[in-house]
């Protein structure tokens, strides 16, 4: 999701590569490992998660950069000096990406280690696996509506009902149109391919009430400020607000599940490392549970939730309560084939 990704992905701009641990094996290029991520706090969080301790227990050197940069990744292998090893992305570009031959495809090993964790195959692809969960809920201000609020998308349009501004993802693939056509009664089951044109009719509704974020960090706080008391939103960047006491919760009716992706460019010196490391990551159960305590993403191994605190899994996409109330996943298929189009498309209605 570029440099705008979830709450505590906001972009630290890493200028430099900075070694994570060392663990003996000083400038030995082939036993290092760089992993690019989305940056902030999350990016620690998963590093020390689930990257460190496999490093260490090989003798290996990870190092890190930040925030995943899809035109840095097409120059790196267009100039055949590929120096990031496992890339944080969104769906979407990994399909497109490993079409046009920017990535790499998923050894067998890597394939097998997903099938024996138990990932859901729609979250894998040809090049990428799975490395957290999240969902597109309602958040709403706790003290605009201390009695109600909207648990519905078909409410959230509701501006009658429930009065105030709305805040969706000034991005194409951020659930907002999916939300638009499920307000208009669409079923949840035939949401894809997307009816845009009834989709923007839908929100064309509302549209002198929408307030367009960049950021999690913005999100939570046009939420906490009343200034748009409703806002599609990423459960984990609420749920973070939260818990600092922002009156801010998350609705999960019809949430709308998504996920990232981790992939290898083409090219890079230690592709074997980089597999060597999604084999581990994919059966890192303690690891992910871990992440998940800390970042409020879900873990992909389905075994880590049950490591997880109760207190703290009730909050994650993959909870069953929360399940139950999903509207289904974001089709990043579909997303592959139709980004660029209706991105154009958004961003000639938003300025209309």
């Amino acid at each position: 999701m570029r440099s705008a990704k979830i709450g505590s992905r906001v972009a630290v701009g890493l200028a430099a590569l900075l070694a994570l641990s060392a663990c003996g094996v000083g400038g030995d290029p082939s036993k290092t490992l760089t992993v690019t991520m989305w940056g902030g706090a999350g990016q620690q969080t998963h590093i020390e998660s689930y990257v460190t301790p496999w490093a260490k227990a090989n003798g290996l050197k990870v190092r890190q950069d930040s925030p995943s940069d899809y035109a840095k990744i097409a120059a790196q292998v267009d100039n055949g000096n590929v120096k990031w090893g496992v890339v944080e992305v969104e769906p979407n570009y990994a399909e497109t990406a490993c079409a046009n031959g920017t990535l790499t495809p998923l050894s067998e090993e890597v394939k097998a280690a997903a099938v024996a964790a138990n990932i859901d195959p729609k979250f894998m692809s040809d090049c990428g696996i799975p490395v957290l969960l999240y969902a597109f809920t309602i958040a709403y201000n706790t003290d605009t509506f201390p009695d109600a609020h909207p648990t519905t998308w078909a409410q959230f349009f509701d501006t009658d009902t429930f009065p105030g501004k709305r805040g969706f993802w000034n991005y194409a693939t951020g659930g907002m149109f999916e939300a638009a056509l499920l307000a208009d009664g669409v079923e949840p089951e035939n949401l894809y391919p997307l009816d845009l044109d009834r989709a923007f009719r839908k929100l064309d509704t509302i549209k002198d009430d929408i307030v367009f974020y960049d950021t999690g960090d913005e999100q939570a706080q046009l939420v906490a400020s009343g200034e748009a008391p409703l806002v599609q939103a990423w459960n984990g960047r609420v749920g973070q607000a939260a818990a600092e006491d922002q009156p801010i919760a998350n609705e999960w009716g019809e949430n709308l599940i998504s996920h990232d992706q981790v992939v290898i460019p083409k090219g890079y010196p230690n592709t074997e490392l980089a597999m060597d490391w999604m084999v581990h990551f994919l059966g890192d159960v303690e690891g992910q549970a871990r992440d998940a305590e800390g970042s409020l993403f879900a873990p992909v191994n389905p075994a880590a939730l049950d490591e997880v605190p109760s207190d703290i899994a009730k909050e994650l996409s993959t909870y069953p309560a929360n399940i139950e109330e999903s509207a289904g996943a974001i089709d990043y298929r579909y997303w592959a084939e139709h980004y660029n189009e209706v991105t154009e498309r958004l961003n000639a209605w938003a300025i209309s």
